[in-house]
């Protein structure tokens, strides 16, 4: 019986990669952050309505959305929205 020939692999060279320093940059303001926070209170409650139908807001998203959208009229720092 013929043994069985090993097949190795030859390890490659990797660069090592320098540990970057990530500074925290906040990409909601604290203003940005209330709002969504009140505009959720008022949602679990059932006084939410949204825009121009005046229909009651049952969605969580559609909560944050709204919350997200007073801050940016008002300036907050909120990123743009998606498409």
């Amino acid at each position: 019986m013929a043994a069985k020939k090993k097949t190795t692999r030859k390890k490659t060279a990797r660069k090592k990669t320098a540990a970057r320093k990530t500074t925290s940059v906040r990409k909601y303001s604290k203003k940005a952050g209330r709002k969504v926070e009140r505009a959720m209170k008022e949602m679990k409650s059932g006084k939410l309505r949204s825009g121009r139908s005046g229909a009651k807001v049952k969605s969580r998203k559609q909560a944050i959305a709204i919350g997200l959208s007073e801050a940016r009229a008002e300036g907050a720092k909120v990123p743009e929205k998606g498409a």
